[in-house]
Parts: structure tokens; C-alpha cells; sequence
């Protein structure tokens, strides 16, 4: 089992429609049967203004397959493109860490 970690150091006053953003893909990735995030935000952290969400996959393959063929129809597709729409005017840079899990919680 792997842990997907998508990690975005927001402009100032954005945090909040980043995380919108993140609980409408949610709903979206539910619906189509993609992993749902836990999404957080800093309490203390690297940088003030950071929003994870944070997924688990089985294995890399399942995480390729899901970033190259992502499932649902064309309107599912459509949905996501508008909610992450001009999401790029929220967030300063970002970074992806993956982990494998070695012990569950």
C-alpha cells in the first residue's frame, strides 16, 4: 500500500477555495470509484498557507492507471476540469510525495 501525498503552498487568503476545490474532487472521485483525500491544512508546518490531501493506493501501478485513465464518463471528466479550474491562481508551487506504507495505523 502506497500513500499519495498532493502538497500545495497557497498564495495568501487562498487556502479556503484550494480546499473547496478539494472536497468538490472528493465527491467527484466517490462517485467514480477513485480514492477519496483526507484533506488538511497547517497548523504548523514548512510554509503558512499549505493544503494536503492525502490518498492511499495499493500499489504504483493503481496510481499510474489513475493519473493516465482516469474512470467515469465525459461529463465526469468535464466536472473535474471545471472544479479545478484556475486552481493554478490559488497556489503558489507544489510537490508530490509518495510513501510506502510498512505498518498500517
Amino acid at each position: 500500500m502506497y500513500l499519495v501525498r498532493e502538497i500545495m503552498y497557497c498564495k495568501p487568503g487562498k487556502v479556503r477555495p484550494m480546499v473547496e476545490k478539494f472536497h468538490a474532487m472528493n465527491k467527484l472521485s466517490k462517485k467514480i470509484g477513485m480514492p477519496v483525500s483526507r484533506i488538511m491544512t497547517d497548523f504548523a508546518a514548512e510554509r503558512y498557507w499549505t493544503v494536503i490531501a492525502e490518498f492511499e493506493v495499493p500499489d504504483l501501478k493503481a496510481l499510474e492507471d489513475m493519473m493516465t485513465n482516469t474512470p467515469g464518463s465525459a461529463e465526469d471528466m468535464k466536472e473535474f476540469e471545471t472544479i479545478m479550474k484556475d486552481y493554478h491562481d490559488l497556489v503558489e508551487h507544489g510537490r508530490r510525495e509518495i510513501f510506502k506504507i510498512e505498518a498500517p495505523a
